[in-house]
This record gives structure tokens, C-alpha cells and sequence, in this order.
């Protein structure tokens, strides 16, 4: 008896035992069906189950967000009606485009919200079946909005078709130099296959261009993350001038040292360019010609001196051999040596007027700024002395070098001192024109012709350079215009610094790389 008793309560005790452990097992499901609930609810991803012909079982509170439905409305909808008829036969016909692999289904579709609106999904599926007779019980459906990843590869790929097609040549290369990717018109030019992907980056420009790709555009890059200037690439008829814009690689995903390599064909331009300098070079030769008309007397006076010098010379030893024929040779070497140097300077005189007139390119070079002043100067003097209008040229002689073309500089010269002239002869009291010259910079030489004639009024100042603008009723217009154009095509500019009591025009010249050495003047009039 007593031992039935114990036995009885011990069965007792286990069995509050198991209930007890059940209720806690109980309590711990209860707990987990809401910790799943809650993460079901909370995720932005849409979690749904659907029956066999897609109806809606569940759907969780991202559909409020992402469709514009309450979950509950979904309810009983089959999801097949809201896809979008072209995705919708996609995944009835398993296209290619709904990805499969072991009980789970992938596919990118279009979803139609409550506001009519459709909305890019990627959803991934898992059927259930009955393990024992295969029958569908159910779909289990993770959603996700991917709209702004489809729009983001949609643009991609439409860079992608313009890069392709663009007539610019586009070309992307790693660290080592290897060209990656080339686009059509690159491969056309270049003669590389579609995929030249042991192509070296020295195939694609010239060895000029590529020293200058290593040595200065890389570093620049690489600090700046841009560089944008002139190339060149080899082509089948030689050398293509390229305008290139190298940008560094950047963002998610980039690459050390991963380059792009954009480059347009500016031949035409060169060409365009050239016909430019060309036509500029005939009006600035048209411009000489006419500059040496009103020189004519300066011409004829420098003509006529040495001439006259040679005369006198000449016939002084004539008189001496008539008076004596028997004197000896030696007392005729002073008259033929002068007559001599009369014939060198004549002949230098002619060479300067030929180098003036003479029809040529624009090359800039380094030059001594004071011999072109002095040249200039030379050139005008017999007409400011006809004028009784003093010429004064006052320059540093360790003034550094500018860049120019002497001739085009002298052309500028002597269009401002006849300009300057002009002016001084209908102001009276005026009795002078002035050059001056300074550095004005570390790199750059500034000079300066000022005359102390009526000025120029406030409203012509800006009209002075425009071609055919003359204050003169003989003038053609031309001088002022195609100075600042020379200046210009020689790195320089002109402009008018001071037009009141006189006018002073100002012009600018990049200097060649040297220092200035403690100024010593020299002073000519």
C-alpha cells in the first residue's frame, strides 16, 4: 500500500514536471512566434505566403510602404494580378530571366502599387510540399524594392551604348598601364581587337604624349584626380592631335590606380587653326606694306645719306688722282675704306627694310626687347624729325628677354609710334613721344608709347582696336586691330592704359626663364 503511494506520487510529481516543462517550452515557441512576428513586421522587405494560384495568405507591414496597401487588402488577391503582363508571362513561361536553383525561385519583376504606379521587385520564393504526396501547400515570398538599382544599371548601360558609339576615343587602363577597355572608335584608330586586353597603354599615344602621360599628367591625377590638355595619338595617316581629359577611377568598387582616358579628335580644329595664322599673317603682311608707304620718306632719306657720303668720298679720290696721277694707291685707303662702310650700312639698311616688308610666319623666340625698340625707333626717326617731335626711348639693359617674333614685334612698334605721331602733330605744345620698359612680373615684361597728343575720349576707348576704326580720314583702320592680334599670337596682350593728356597704350610680353640682375640703364634720344 505504501509503496503504491510513493509510486503514485512520484508518477504525480513527473507528470507537474512535464506539464511544467511543456508550459515553458510553450511560453519559449510563444515568444520565438513573436520575435519572428515582430521581425516579419519590421522589416522594410516585404514577407508574404501565397496559396497555389498565387492569392495573398500573408503579407507583412511593408506592403504599406512599398505598395501603398494595407496588409489585410492584399488579402485573398492573387499576386499574379498585379504583376505587369510582360514579367507576369516571363515567370508563367520560366523565361531565363527567373533564376532557379534548389527550391528557390529569383526573379526581377514589375509590381503594380495601389496608386496604379508599378514598382521594380526582386522577390525570392520557396514552394512547400507535402512530403508525402508533393502536393504545393504554400509560397513563402521575400520581397524588396529595387527600382533604384534597376534605374542605376539602366543608366549605366546607357553610358555604356554612348561611350561604345561616341566618335571620342575612350580608353581605360590600370596601374601597370594595360589597357582594359577601349571603345569602337579607339579600336578603329588603334587597330586593336574588341578584346585587346594585353594591350599596353604605349600603343595609344605617341612617345611624346606618353613621356608626358608619365611624368607629369599621372602625378597630376593622382594628387588632383584630374588632368585635361593636348595629346597626340598615333593614327593610320600619322600623328591625331587629341584633346584629353584623364580622370582617376573613383567610388565603390574603384581601383587603385584605375584611369580613364577620354580623348576627341581636334584635327580640324588644328587645321581651322592654322588657316587662322595664315590669313592673320597676310593682313599683317598687307599691314607692313602699307606701314612702308607712309615710311617712304625715311626710306628715301636713308637711301639717300650713305649715297650721298659714298658721292663725296668718291669723287674727293677722283679729284686726288686728276691732280696727281702719279700719287701712290695707299693715299686712296682712307676715302675707299669709308666709302666701304658707307656701302655696309647701306646694305644693312636695305636688309632691315626687306626683313620688315618680307612676307613670313609669326615664330616666337627669345629676344632683346631693346634692339626691337631700337629697330623701330630707326625706322621712324626721319619722320619725327621732319615733325621736330622728339623720340625717347628709355630701357633697363638687364632687362630679361621676352618671347616674340622680332618683326611682328617691330610691326607693333612702329604702328604705335606712327600712331603716337599722328597724334602729336595736330596738339599743340606737344614735343615728345616716350618708350618705356620694366619687368612687371616674375615671368612677364611690360612696355609702354605715350604721346602727349589730344587723348582719346572715353567712348572710342573700347571701340580703338575694333578693325576699321580710324581717327584719321586717310587711315584704313587696321594698325591698332592687328597689333593686339600679333601681341595675342605671341603670348602677349595691348591695351590702352591712359587716354587723358595723351594717350598711352601698354603692352605685355611673357619673358624666358631667367633672373634680373641689378638694373643699369641706358638713355637714347
Amino acid at each position: 500500500m505504501t509503496h503504491n503511494r510513493l509510486e503514485l506520487h512520484a508518477r504525480l510529481a513527473s507528470l507537474e514536471a512535464r506539464n511544467r516543462e511543456l508550459e515553458t517550452r510553450a511560453a519559449q515557441l510563444e515568444d520565438e512566434k513573436r520575435h519572428y512576428q515582430w521581425l516579419a513586421e519590421s522589416t522594410t522587405d516585404l514577407i508574404s505566403r501565397h496559396a497555389r494560384d498565387g492569392t495573398f495568405l500573408y503579407a507583412s507591414q511593408a506592403a504599406r510602404d512599398l505598395l501603398g496597401y494595407a496588409p489585410e487588402e492584399l488579402i485573398g488577391v492573387s499576386a499574379y494580378d498585379l504583376f505587369h503582363p510582360v514579367d507576369l508571362a516571363a515567370l508563367l513561361n520560366k523565361s531565363p530571366h527567373v533564376y532557379y536553383h534548389d527550391g528557390f525561385y529569383q526573379q526581377t519583376y514589375r509590381f503594380r502599387a495601389k496608386d496604379g504606379r508599378y514598382v521594380w521587385f526582386e522577390t525570392t520564393s520557396r514552394t512547400r510540399r507535402d512530403p508525402a504526396t508533393g502536393e504545393l501547400i504554400d509560397i513563402l515570398c521575400v520581397s524588396r524594392d529595387v527600382g533604384r538599382r534597376i534605374r542605376a544599371e539602366a543608366n549605366r548601360e546607357r553610358l555604356a551604348r554612348v561611350v561604345e558609339s561616341t566618335t571620342d576615343y575612350v580608353l581605360f587602363c590600370d596601374g601597370d598601364e594595360r589597357l582594359f577597355y577601349s571603345n569602337e572608335a579607339a579600336r578603329r584608330l588603334l587597330g586593336l581587337p574588341r578584346e585587346a586586353l594585353d594591350a599596353q597603354l604605349e600603343r595609344a599615344y605617341t612617345p611624346g604624349s606618353l613621356a608626358l602621360l608619365r611624368e607629369m599628367v599621372f602625378p597630376a591625377v593622382a594628387r588632383y584626380g584630374s588632368w585635361s590638355g593636348e595629346l597626340e595619338m598615333p593614327g593610320p595617316k600619322g600623328p591625331v592631335p587629341v584633346l584629353s581629359v584623364v580622370l582617376a577611377h573613383s567610388g565603390p568598387g574603384a581601383e587603385p590606380g584605375h584611369l580613364s582616358l577620354l580623348n576627341r579628335d581636334i584635327s580640324l580644329r588644328k587645321a581651322a587653326e592654322a588657316q587662322a595664322r595664315l590669313h592673320q599673317e597676310q593682313i599683317a603682311h598687307a599691314n607692313r606694306l602699307a606701314t612702308t608707304g607712309e615710311l617712304a620718306s625715311n626710306i628715301a632719306h636713308e637711301l639717300n645719306q650713305p649715297l650721298a657720303a659714298i658721292g663725296n668720298y668718291a669723287s674727293g679720290a677722283l679729284r686726288q688722282l686728276h691732280s696727281d696721277p702719279q700719287r701712290p694707291a695707299a693715299d686712296l685707303a682712307l676715302p675707299l675704306e669709308r666709302i666701304d662702310a658707307q656701302v655696309q650700312r647701306l646694305g644693312e639698311r636695305l636688309r632691315h627694310m626687306r626683313a620688315f616688308v618680307r612676307k613670313g610666319q609669326t615664330r616666337s623666340r627669345p629676344t632683346a626687347l631693346a634692339d626691337v625698340v631700337d629697330a623701330a625707333c630707326r625706322l621712324c626717326e626721319w619722320q619725327y624729325q621732319q615733325s621736330n617731335i622728339a623720340l625717347h626711348h628709355r630701357l633697363p639693359e638687364a632687362l630679361p628677354r621676352v618671347q616674340a617674333d622680332p618683326i611682328a614685334l617691330e610691326q607693333v612698334l612702329v604702328n604705335l609710334l606712327l600712331n603716337a605721331l599722328e597724334a602729336s602733330r595736330e596738339q599743340p605744345g606737344a614735343t615728345q613721344v616716350e618708350i618705356h620698359a620694366w619687368q612687371s612680373g616674375p615671368r612677364e615684361v611690360t612696355f609702354s608709347v605715350s604721346d602727349q597728343g589730344p587723348g582719346i575720349a572715353v567712348d572710342q576707348a573700347a571701340a580703338i582696336f575694333a578693325p576699321f576704326h580710324s581717327s584719321r580720314r586717310e587711315g584704313l583702320g587696321m594698325g591698332l586691330a592687328i597689333s593686339r592680334s600679333l601681341m595675342e599670337a605671341m603670348g602677349g596682350n595691348l591695351s590702352l592704359a591712359d587716354g587723358s593728356g595723351g594717350a598711352s597704350f601698354v603692352g605685355k610680353l611673357l619673358t624666358e626663364a631667367s633672373s634680373l640682375h641689378p638694373s643699369k640703364f641706358r638713355s637714347q634720344s
